[in-house]
C-alpha cells in the first residue's frame, strides 16, 4: 500500500510539473503573440503591410493613369514619375530586404537604359539610404533609383511583392499588367514575353505589403461618422497647420495637387467659397513641389491655408487615393458626410455645410 501511495504521488507530482511546464509555455506563446501583434501593427502604421498574407494581387488594370510621385533619388534630388513623359519607361520596385530583388542586381546592371526597342529602368526601392546606395553601387546599377519611405507608391500601384514592374507608355499609363518575379521583369526589360502569374519561389515573399483584395486600408475613403484623423503638416510658405487646432469650427478639407487639371479648375472656386463662408472653414492639403504650389497660390491669390504632404500619407490615412477629393469635418471633429470625389462633388458637399458658389462644369476626379 506504501510503494502504491508513493507511485500515485509521484505520477500526480509529475502531472503538476507537467501542467506547471505547459502554463509556462502558453504564457510564453501569449507573450510572443502580444509582440508579434504589437510589430504587426507598426509595420502597418508605417505602410510596410498591408493585409494578409494569402494571396497575390493582380495590379492595376492594363491602360491605367498612374498618379504621379515625387520621391528622393540615391543621386541626390527628387524626381517625378512625370519627368519621364514622353519615354517608355519600365518601373521595378524593389527591396532591399528581399532576397529575390537582391539578387535581380546584376541582371539590374546589365539592362540598357533604353531606346526604341527597351523600356528604360526606373527603380523604386524602399528603406535606409545608405543600404540602397551601398547595393546599387556594389553592383553598379546605372539606372534611376528612387526611395519610398515606407509602401507609399508601391501600396497607391497596388504592387504587393518585390521585384515586380509595370511597363510605362509615354503618356504615364499602364502599358502591361503587373510582372511579378525576375523571370518575367526580365522578359519585359528585354522587349519579349507577356506577364504571367507568379510562383511561390517566384515572388518576393518579403515584399512592400500583402493582397490588396485582403487589405487593411480603405481606398475609397473614410465613411460619414468617422472621427476625422489629425495630422500636423507644414504650410507653403512657412509654418505649420493641425487639424485639432479648428475644433470646435466646421472644415472643408480638400486633398488636391497642383499637376491635376481638375484641381486647377476647381481651386479659384475654392477662394470663392473661402470668402463667401464666416462658418465653415477651408484647409487644403496639396501635394508635390513647394514652389510649384507657392506658384499655385500667387495665381489664385489664395487666402485659405494650403499645407503640403510629402507623398500620400495624411491621404492614405482618410482613405483615398486620389485628386481632387473632399471632407466635411463637423465642428467635433467627425466626418458629416461620405467622401466628395470630383470638383462638382465638392461643390455640393459645401453646399451641404452651408457655402455656396456659382455652379459651372467642372472635371472629374484623375
Amino acid at each position: 500500500m506504501t510503494i502504491f501511495t508513493a507511485v500515485i504521488a509521484a505520477a500526480c507530482a509529475a502531472i503538476a510539473g507537467l501542467g506547471w511546464c505547459v502554463y509556462q509555455l502558453l504564457l510564453q506563446i501569449g507573450k510572443l503573440q502580444l509582440r508579434f501583434d504589437a510589430l504587426e501593427k507598426r509595420l502597418y502604421s508605417q505602410g510596410i503591410l498591408t493585409g494578409d498574407l494569402n494571396g497575390v494581387s493582380d495590379g492595376l488594370p492594363l491602360g491605367s493613369v498612374l498618379h504621379d510621385f515625387e520621391l528622393p533619388a540615391l543621386t541626390g534630388g527628387t524626381m517625378t514619375l512625370s519627368r519621364f513623359r514622353g519615354r517608355r519607361i519600365l518601373l521595378i520596385f524593389f527591396s532591399p530586404s528581399c532576397s529575390f530583388s537582391r539578387s535581380l542586381l546584376p541582371d539590374l546592371a546589365a539592362l540598357p537604359a533604353g531606346d526604341s526597342r527597351h523600356p528604360s529602368p526606373v527603380i523604386v526601392s524602399t528603406g535606409d539610404e545608405e543600404e540602397n546606395r551601398s547595393l546599387f553601387t556594389q553592383h553598379g546599377v546605372p539606372h534611376p533609383v528612387l526611395l519610398q519611405q515606407g509602401a507609399e507608391v508601391a501600396s497607391l500601384y497596388w504592387v504587393n511583392t518585390t521585384p515586380a514592374a509595370y511597363l510605362v507608355d509615354e503618356n504615364g499609363m499602364t502599358a502591361s499588367i503587373l510582372y511579378t518575379g525576375a523571370e518575367a521583369l526580365l522578359r519585359a526589360a528585354r522587349g519579349s514575353g507577356h506577364a504571367t502569374a507568379p510562383t511561390q519561389a517566384e515572388a518576393g515573399r518579403r515584399g512592400f505589403s500583402r493582397s490588396l483584395d485582403q487589405s487593411k486600408i480603405t481606398r475609397d475613403g473614410l465613411k460619414s461618422g468617422t472621427p476625422a484623423p489629425d495630422f500636423t503638416l507644414p504650410l507653403v510658405g512657412g509654418g505649420d497647420i493641425s487639424l485639432h487646432r479648428y475644433r470646435g469650427q466646421e472644415v472643408l478639407l480638400v486633398f488636391s495637387d497642383p499637376n491635376c487639371e481638375p484641381c486647377r479648375a476647381l481651386t479659384p472656386r475654392l477662394e470663392e467659397l473661402h470668402g463667401s463662408s464666416r462658418d465653415v472653414q477651408i484647409v487644403m492639403i496639396s501635394r508635390g513641389d513647394e514652389e510649384a504650389n507657392r506658384r499655385k497660390i500667387a495665381e489664385h491669390g489664395l487666402t485659405f491655408p494650403v499645407a503640403l504632404q510629402r507623398h500620400w500619407e495624411i491621404s492614405r490615412t482618410y482613405g483615398i487615393f486620389a485628386t481632387p477629393v473632399g471632407f466635411w469635418i463637423d465642428a467635433d471633429g467627425v466626418l458629416a458626410a461620405d467622401v466628395a470625389v470630383g470638383s462638382e462633388a465638392i461643390l455640393k458637399l459645401a453646399a451641404r455645410a452651408g457655402i455656396r458658389v456659382r455652379q459651372q462644369p467642372m472635371l472629374a476626379a484623375r
